[in-house]
């Protein structure tokens, strides 16, 4: 790819703004922090066991070299932009979470001489044992490590990806950090690039209220989930502070009902969610998909419709490459789904909500359109409710059904077990009402 003309100038202003602010924020944390006279450490006793490894400072220090080129690497004003604000994000959160909640590290490093030695005095001068958790290093080396790996191939990869391992270790045998600061940093740099996805505009400028009572009422539950979660973590203690992961991820649930809508789960139109989804959201995944294979243990197998059109509930790779369905219309918003080997259309819709009008033709339409791909399975987490909207929908639209319930009573009959409330009816009356006489577009 061709690199766009001015980038080098653009990088090298960003850098006089990030350096600047990059060690006058993390300074003014450091001199903050000193003054306080309540600066605890948060440590396992496991750690006292952790090796100091002196020449490890290398790797350490090599960050600082790695922040500034990396500027360099994009070969897009925006994907400049991008990477350059998840950087500026990561110090924010870092620097705010130094000054409210203060940490210092509590052991006694060893002496070191020679060139380690010097290295080691003059991060000292510098950066003194406060600045703990979460680990702004971390935080920035995941948002770098994820810059260099997407400009690089090959051997220069995994070599990128070794280097990169080798200094998430040496903030522990440098003994610069306690073992908390590791995966709280590493959070944050994933929320940063959450944050900033290349590629689709920013999180933040697709935020909207939501005026539906049901997306609050669902939105109010997750958060009281993952505030009783947090308080569980605090209360426990220990390997309990773990369990502020999932905390995290359903408050972020919480957030995309209540102001992001299906788009901060980040699914893109191969079926994939992006990678710092897939770990931010990692716990909710997880018993996302459980749920799914729970409820349907008793009817896995998609449900024939009419004429090729199948619903069910989202399947695995394996279920798809047994070569039974051509085309898939995914509706599901959670879920991943590898699409790259068939006709595949993501259409995410938040689980327990149900689509406007517009996703509702728009579904229709898709699904007339996939059918001329060969057999198609419209899917959703279950195949209850999103999936069934869609496909009562197509019926209406295609005039395979002549009145809305006509079009239930034709999905309960092969799938008995969907859920379509008095809103589905509802909208697909309104959609029939729109759409005026039934057509076979």
């Amino acid at each position: 790819m061709i690199r766009e003309p001015g980038l080098r100038k653009s990088a090298l202003l960003w850098l006089c703004l990030l350096a600047p602010f990059f060690f006058g924020s993390y300074g003014l944390a450091t001199w903050v922090t000193s003054q306080r006279s309540d600066v605890s450490s948060l440590v396992f006793d496991w750690e006292r066991h952790m090796p100091f490894w002196a020449w490890t400072i290398l790797p350490y220090w090599s960050i600082d070299v790695l922040y500034g080129l990396s500027l360099l690497l994009p070969r897009t004003h925006e994907a400049l932009k991008c990477h350059a604000l998840r950087l500026l994000t990561a110090q924010v959160i870092a620097v705010s979470c130094f000054l409210l909640w203060p940490l210092q590290f509590s052991f006694a490093k060893p002496e070191t001489d020679g060139m380690f030695g010097w290295l080691f005095a003059a991060l000292a001068g510098f950066d003194k044992p406060f600045n703990q958790a979460p680990s702004l290093h971390i935080a920035l080396l995941i948002v770098l490590w994820v810059c260099y790996a997407q400009h690089t191939g090959g051997f220069w990869r995994w070599l990128v990806h070794g280097w990169f391992a080798l200094i998430g270790l040496s903030v522990l045998t440098t003994y610069q950090h306690h073992f908390i600061d590791v995966p709280t940093g590493a959070l944050v740099g994933w929320l940063c690039i959450w944050l900033w996805p290349q590629q689709r505009p920013g999180m933040l400028s697709g935020v909207r209220l939501t005026v539906s009572p049901r997306r609050r009422q669902l939105a109010g539950r997750y958060a009281l989930l993952g505030l009783s979660i947090a308080a569980l973590a605090l209360g426990v203690g220990g390997p309990g502070w773990w369990l502020f992961w999932p905390a995290l991820s359903v408050m972020l649930v919480a957030l995309n009902y209540v102001l992001f809508d299906a788009t901060g789960f980040q699914k893109g139109a191969n079926g994939q969610l992006s990678m710092a989804s897939r770990w931010l959201f990692a716990p909710y995944l997880a018993a996302a998909w459980l749920n799914s294979r729970w409820w349907t243990r008793k009817h896995p197998h998609p449900c024939l419709i009419v004429d090729n059109v199948c619903l069910g509930r989202i399947p695995t790779a394996g279920e798809l490459k047994n070569g039974r369905f051509l085309a898939v219309l995914d509706l599901c918003a959670e879920l991943p789904l590898d699409g790259s080997a068939i006709a595949y259309h993501s259409q995410p819709v938040l689980d327990l909500t149900v689509a406007n009008v517009e996703q509702c033709r728009e579904a229709a339409v898709t699904v007339e359109h996939l059918r001329e791909h060969g057999p198609l399975l419209v899917c959703c987490a279950l195949g209850y409710s999103r999936g069934a909207m869609a496909v009562a929908a197509w019926l209406l639209h295609t005039g395979r059904a002549t009145s809305v319930d006509a079009a239930i009573q034709q999905i309960q009959k092969a799938r008995p077990r969907i859920v379509l409330h008095d809103e589905h009816r509802k909208l697909l009356t309104s959609l029939v009402s729109k759409a005026g006489p039934a057509n076979g577009d």
